[in-house]
């Protein structure tokens, strides 16, 4: 898989660290172990477009990868800040 950095053009999967689905960017709350028990171990395997949050560990970017879990195609890859 190849991703896109915005600053430093086409690059390979191995340069980038993956940091999760976007979706679960809000955290319960500490006391909620019910909520922690869901954010961690329950997840939707969806298929079709995701958004992944990304880091590119050569220029220190985090990407917003929208991409297809189905055909595995990257659609679009966005610095986090910047346009969706």
């Amino acid at each position: 898989m190849r991703l896109t950095c915005p600053h430093c053009g086409p690059r390979d999967r191995r340069e980038f660290t993956y940091s999760g689905d976007e979706t679960y960017l809000t955290r319960p709350d500490p006391a909620d172990a019910a909520g922690w028990d869901d954010y961690l171990h329950l997840r939707d395997n969806i298929a079709g477009e995701v958004r992944d949050l990304w880091y590119h560990d050569t220029c220190g970017t985090w990407l917003r990868v929208t991409r297809n879990t189905v055909t595995h195609a990257i659609v679009a890859v966005a610095e986090i800040g910047g346009a969706a």
